[in-house]
């Protein structure tokens, strides 16, 4: 089992409250804007990290992370991006290869908005933790927490970090 810590858009963003979280969790997950790259490099130096850039990115995070990051967790295929849209709205650059070969997570950020929603017709969950960080139009700081544990994605938990 794999308690993960999903966060997005922490835009240069990093404080002692996520880092409490951050310590809680097996792995964290970034869903891009990341901003400067000191809020990795703190997160990679407690848990292991696995990330996507953002459109607010530098070349330095481009290269240090990649647009899409699919992988297996236990028996979950993942798949994170940044810019991935929603259900029946997906990114039209994404939407065939979901359509063809649909993960069973699909993580994406952008939008500031939490949202999780099952996609019946792909048969997947679709996790937007919302912004973690302090810019944005958002008024309430979030992150998501959940595990994987064999092909199950249990234990869903909101977190409301509190007001920008």
């Amino acid at each position: 089992m794999k308690k993960i810590l999903l966060l997005s858009d922490t835009h240069s963003h990093i404080d002692d409250v996520i880092l409490k979280y951050v310590d809680m969790a097996d792995e964290v997950w970034h869903a891009g804007d990341v901003g400067n790259l000191e809020v990795t490099d703190v997160i990679k130096k407690r848990k292991p990290l696995r990330a996507v850039y953002g459109n607010i990115d530098d070349a330095t995070a481009r290269l240090e992370f990649p647009l899409h990051n699919r992988f297996m967790c236990e028996n979950v295929d993942v798949w994170i991006t940044h810019i991935g849209g929603y259900p029946d709205k997906y990114n039209p650059n994404i939407r065939a290869e979901l359509q063809n070969n649909p993960p069973k997570l699909f993580i994406c950020g952008h939008s500031h908005i939490l949202k999780v929603q099952f996609d019946k017709k792909l048969n997947l969950l679709h996790m937007n933790p919302g912004a973690a960080g302090i810019s944005g139009f958002h008024q309430v700081r979030t992150m998501l927490r959940f595990s994987i544990d064999g092909d199950k994605i249990q234990d869903l938990e909101i977190i409301e970090i509190g007001k920008k």
